[in-house]
């Protein structure tokens, strides 16, 4: 069943589907805690300060 999640960083709301349950849980994953939009530019932000 999918959950809805509150992001941690911008306070959106976000659908983790039955799916990204499913795979996160078969790889010993934490839920996720950030949107995509957040997460990529957190990952976005980490790229560019290793330059």
């Amino acid at each position: 069943m999918d959950k809805t999640i509150i992001c941690a960083e911008c306070g959106e709301k976000f659908i983790f589907t039955a799916g990204e349950q499913e795979f996160y849980a078969e790889r010993g994953l934490t839920p996720p805690k950030r949107c995509k939009k957040c997460r990529d530019r957190r990952e976005r932000e980490r790229k560019e300060q290793g330059r």
